[in-house]
């Protein structure tokens, strides 16, 4: 890729502020415009165990920026449809791919590693199984900034400003995805979850780059009701 082409790509942005350690890519086109994010993670001594969420494009920018920020010690695939050339960022980066156990089929050429229902990254970052967009879907859990949950498209942003599961046709086990809407209810706090960051959808949120509140408006969704709800296209 030459520098004008590069130039003309936008680089990831600090989800927070200019000294974020969490930064959003922007929307892929391979993973029908999902979201993938980074996350800086320092040890106590001082080594980088950063974590990429989802695939972002593949490009000399994106590549470029993950090594200048120390590397991918993880790359998280939350579900099916957030990967996208798996084997060359993980040929690139040397990175542990971890997914679901039921996605892991998938990517044959691969060398996953994948868990069943819980798997601990950092002491401050874990993985939840919470299928029914797709049969492995996970989201990652970050105690930073008083909680952090991206949720790839388990739980997407609404036009006003909200947050909710999605049923579309391509979605795996809808009764079973409420399900896990409630287990995260029960899992945690609303001083324990004050964001999401959503996989997918991101242009509602109107220049912010996660939902706040986002206990609260999980709270407040009509599981009931959801449930009788028809599939989109």
């Amino acid at each position: 890729m030459n520098e004008t082409t590069r130039t003309t790509i936008k680089l990831p942005q600090p989800i927070f502020d200019a000294n974020s350690r969490i930064h959003a890519f922007p929307p892929n086109r391979e993973t029908l415009g999902g979201t993938a994010y980074f996350i800086e993670v320092l040890s106590d001594g001082g080594l980088s165990s950063n974590i990429l969420v989802d695939c972002p494009a593949w490009n000399d920018t994106n590549v470029d920026f993950l090594i200048q920020q120390g590397g991918v010690e993880w790359l998280v695939i939350t579900h099916r449809g957030g990967s996208s050339r798996v084997r060359d960022w993980q040929s690139k980066l040397g990175c542990e791919v971890v997914l679901q156990e039921q996605e892991a089929y998938l990517l044959p050429q691969v060398d996953t590693n994948p868990f069943h229902r819980e798997r601990t990254l950092t002491p401050q970052h874990r993985l939840l199984w919470t299928p029914g967009h797709s049969p492995g879907s996970i989201c990652l859990y970050s105690a930073i900034h008083s909680g952090i949950l991206f949720t790839g498209r388990h739980i997407l942003p609404t036009r006003q400003g909200g947050a909710t599961p999605l049923r579309v046709s391509k979605t795996f086990h809808w009764p079973r995805q409420l399900q896990h809407i409630q287990r995260l209810l029960d899992e945690f706090t609303p001083q324990t979850l004050s964001y999401i960051c959503p996989g997918a959808n991101t242009g509602f949120l109107r220049g912010k780059r996660y939902i706040e509140q986002a206990y609260d408006k999980l709270a407040s969704l009509d599981l009931q009701e959801l449930s009788k709800s028809q599939a989109l296209l």
